[in-house]
């Protein structure tokens, strides 16, 4: 690590703290003596996202959440649920090295997520991913619920 100082470049660690996921470390350099703050994170790769059309666009957990929040709206779910579905989808993609998905595979997470976690909010998130439009799919999600 070069000294942001003088310019040096063996410096050494003094102290090594974990913070927000980041390693904070304090270091001093060899040459001037003079110590500075440096921190560690894990470099993760851009996930894009195929969408419907064709089309991509970055990850963004906000998004997900927000579709998230809105089928769980007046639902007996935790603001930590959502946050561990959105952490999982992350993981999962990042710890496979994955720099492309498509909608329909964080989707269909996010469905069997829910499944498990609040049935009404799986039907209302499915109701707007599936984009149903008659009773008909209504009624065979809400069976294919009873049916497990």
């Amino acid at each position: 690590m070069r000294c942001p100082f003088c310019g040096f470049e063996d410096t050494k660690v003094i102290d090594s703290r974990s913070i927000d996921l980041k390693k904070r470390r304090r270091r001093e350099c060899t040459n001037c003596s003079k110590r500075f703050t440096t921190y560690e994170t894990v470099d993760k790769p851009l996930l894009m996202v195929e969408k419907k059309d064709g089309s991509f666009e970055p990850f963004n957990r906000n998004k997900l959440i927000t579709g998230i929040y809105s089928a769980i709206k007046k639902r007996p779910v935790s603001v930590d649920d959502v946050s561990k579905i959105a952490d999982e989808i992350e993981n999962t993609f990042a710890n496979e090295f994955t720099n492309q998905i498509s909608t329909a595979k964080v989707g269909d997470i996010v469905l069997e997520k829910l499944k498990t976690l609040d049935p009404i909010a799986y039907i209302r998130f499915a109701s707007v991913y599936k984009d149903f439009d008659d009773k008909e799919s209504f009624i065979k999600i809400i069976s294919e619920l009873d049916a497990k």
